[in-house]
């Protein structure tokens, strides 16, 4: 009966208690005379709180998974970010990119006739990448954005280099065709022929005033005949031009790579084109600069990022300019996608703090009821707690903020799992918490003091720990701490799968005694019986 009427309580403690679940919890035991929000009050049960010393120390990541072949991130990162407290992240993309079908230089090269020839001269190559940004409002010199998604020093250029890949993407493990590939963080891609940028070790700075490109159109004879301005809008209503970043790109490599083989076997189909064009690199070095994050599934197409080519066919009949074309061809980064994290192996100090940082940085390994001295498969805390026999209404796990470390770009979620290898878990050994699906009080949002600083993260796992200290669950694996990732919260499994495109970090105070009430410990809230 007391299991029966634990549930009934436990639930009260998140949905609130009606009328019928009174009277039936006193039918099932007289001794209840009071049921609280939060707990069990009466002349029966006494109610208190219970301290776990836990432990929680710092875990590097070396990798994490960061290719859209089983899931598409829709967000890349690009540029650098680099913290003393931290390490620096050197972020690069690598992409294929989506031809279209029936690609023709000159559409029709008969219409002038036979006296005619026709000569094809780019205006411009470039890599496009929109930026996700927040209209301020209009003044008369146009509209004013704030650029979303950055971290670091926006005054400061980073370079970048682009570059052809020989390596081939595949959607298929190359050692067992009939399993799905996957590329990590750290993967090595391979690269061919020059930089197919223009000019070589391009200094980037974001800029919010980025709204529009000018093409100088010009003749055969270079001679400029045209200026078009180029913007891109969210709708043809709008009107408004968003910024959007430019990569200026070797307009001789492109000619040869791209519109010389228009009407190719290269150019046939998609499969044809991927072989010989693989892909493209984005690659960011230095050792200042922002760190930017790029959507790469914009609902609208012309936001996504892509490599435009401008190019003028000029028309000449003996010599004589008769007409020219204006053409553009837009090839989306598009296919097999992957970012590439280059961050440094950096050894924290053993002191009284913890680092955490997204992407493929660092996370927080936790152990909350320590050893299993007498090796029957439970903790020997655990087995303290059960002898106890307390009805847990609450459990509570916080985490304090060093407000003396920089606190400007720390995530404003963090994020909890499970590790380890219980016959119940997939081989990876990764699985959510209970409380992350069967509650809608998980946590690790950031919290704030009173003065509005950035104070802790807290989170609720009365469901886990009920299960563990009632003897309903007897797995109780090492947990992980890590910068919460839209892609972390469970939706039909428990499973859980370590993706990180989120570079954010923190600094965190330990379980070490020195941090007093901000040290790191698991707080119990617990009814039980009075002798």
């Amino acid at each position: 009966m007391f299991l029966k009427v634990r549930k009934i309580i436990k639930k009260s403690v998140y949905i609130g208690v009606l009328l019928s679940l009174f009277s039936a919890i006193i039918s099932c035991e007289k001794d209840f005379t009071d049921i609280g929000s939060n707990v069990i009050s009466n002349t029966k049960f006494n109610t208190s709180k219970y301290t776990v010393e836990i432990t929680a120390q710092n875990s590097p990541v070396e990798d994490v998974t960061a290719d859209n072949i089983s899931r598409e991130p829709g967000e890349y990162l690009l540029g650098i970010h680099a913290s003393s407290a931290y390490e620096k992240i050197e972020a690069s993309i690598i992409s294929q990119i989506e031809i279209n079908s029936n690609l023709k230089v000159v559409d029709d090269e008969n219409v002038y006739g036979l006296d005619t020839i026709v000569v094809s001269t780019i205006d411009t190559v470039f890599v496009k990448l929109p930026y996700t940004a927040t209209l301020d409002g209009n003044t008369s010199s146009g509209p004013e954005f704030t650029l979303n998604s950055i971290i670091g020093d926006q005054s400061k250029a980073f370079t970048i280099n682009a570059y052809q890949t020989s390596t081939y993407l595949s959607r298929l493990n190359p050692t067992d065709p009939s399993k799905s590939n996957s590329y990590n963080s750290n993967a090595v891609f391979d690269k061919t022929g020059a930089e197919l940028n223009d000019p070589i070790n391009y200094q980037f700075k974001p800029n919010e005033n980025d709204t529009i490109i000018v093409v100088k159109r010009r003749l055969s004879n270079n001679d400029l005949y045209l200026s078009d301005t180029i913007k891109y809008t969210t709708s043809i209503v709008s009107g408004v031009p968003l910024p959007f970043a430019v990569i200026p790109l070797n307009e001789d490599a492109f000619k040869e790579l791209f519109l010389d083989k228009y009407e190719s076997s290269e150019f046939d189909s998609q499969d044809a084109f991927n072989d010989y064009f693989r892909g493209i690199i984005l690659e960011a070095q230095g050792d200042e600069g922002s760190l930017i994050s790029f959507n790469f599934t914009n609902t609208v197409a012309a936001l996504n990022p892509s490599i435009e080519v401008y190019y003028t066919n000029t028309v000449l009949a003996n010599g004589q300019v008769i007409d020219t074309i204006q053409k553009n061809n837009t090839f989306l980064l598009k296919g097999i996608r992957s970012g590439i994290y280059k961050m440094d192996d950096k050894t924290y100090p053993v002191n009284n703090e913890i680092k955490l940082q997204g992407a493929a940085g660092s996370e927080v390994e936790i152990d909350l009821f320590g050893a299993d001295l007498d090796n029957n498969g439970v903790a020997d805390k655990i087995e303290e707690l059960r002898d106890k026999n307390w009805l847990i209404n609450d459990a509570s796990l916080t985490f304090y903020i060093n407000q003396s470390v920089d606190t400007t770009e720390i995530p404003s979620r963090l994020y909890m799992y499970r590790i380890g290898t219980d016959s119940s878990l997939p081989t990876t050994g990764l699985s959510q918490i209970k409380d992350a699906y069967s509650e809608n009080t998980f946590g690790g949002d950031l919290e704030r003091d009173d003065n509005g600083k950035a104070e802790k993260y807290t989170f609720r796992i009365t469901d886990y720990i009920s299960d563990l200290v009632s003897g309903a669950d007897d797995f109780s694996p090492i947990l992980k701490l890590k910068v919460h990732n839209v892609s972390d919260d469970p939706i039909s499994s428990t499973l859980f799968s370590n993706y990180n495109w989120n570079p954010k970090a923190v600094t965190l105070f330990n379980h070490d005694i020195i941090n007093g009430d901000k040290r790191a410990v698991l707080m119990i809230s617990y009814s039980e019986k009075n002798n």
